[in-house]
């Protein structure tokens, strides 16, 4: 089966799944989330705003912010381009960009890339390899910058399937899933 194939396969099954199991699994993926923060304390993580039936993290946000960590969102700046940090501080204003995605509003563009990185997947391999969306903004944000951030993939287990990596994808350092 190619990527496209097993794309609309992961979406459509990612779309199934009951929203009290979702809600589940979304508490369970951000207790493990606050524990790595915990254990690492990294100076800021980069997060993201769940798109498509991604795993919703904000609870596990909010617990983070409490405890002190930095928050950055991912941003668009061009369609071929890696991807840009915003400062977030939750609850404030937001606005969709041209891609549809949330951004603050007041968009505080980092010049550093954050040291750790969560990043949603629409599937995952037993290699660590994800599977997203097929437009390479993860990869060409890990292929750009050195020292490469950690990067802790956010998945649900039922999503992880075989398939072969690419030459320009990245492995992440781990996935976390409900499971």
């Amino acid at each position: 089966m190619g990527k496209a194939d097993l794309r609309k396969q992961l979406l459509a099954a990612r779309r199934a799944i009951d929203s009290a199991t979702r809600a589940a699994w979304d508490r369970a993926i951000g207790e493990q989330v606050v524990a790595w923060w915990k254990a690492e304390q990294p100076a800021a993580l980069g997060v993201y705003w769940p798109l498509r039936d991604e795993p919703d993290l904000h609870a596990a946000y909010a617990e983070l912010a409490r405890l002190g960590a930095r928050l950055l969102l991912p941003v668009v700046v061009q369609r071929d381009a890696a991807l840009e940090f915003a400062e977030w501080s939750i609850g404030e204003e937001m606005v969709k960009d041209k891609m549809g995605v949330a951004v603050p509003a007041a968009l505080r563009l980092q010049t550093a890339y954050p040291p750790a990185l969560l990043v949603p997947c629409l599937g995952f391999n037993p290699q660590g390899y994800r599977l997203g969306y097929g437009g390479g903004f993860y990869d060409r944000t890990l292929a750009r910058h050195a020292p490469r951030p950690r990067t802790l993939g956010i998945a649900y287990q039922c999503l992880q399937v075989p398939f072969a990596s690419d030459d320009h994808d990245v492995a992440l350092d781990r996935i976390i899933t409900e499971a």
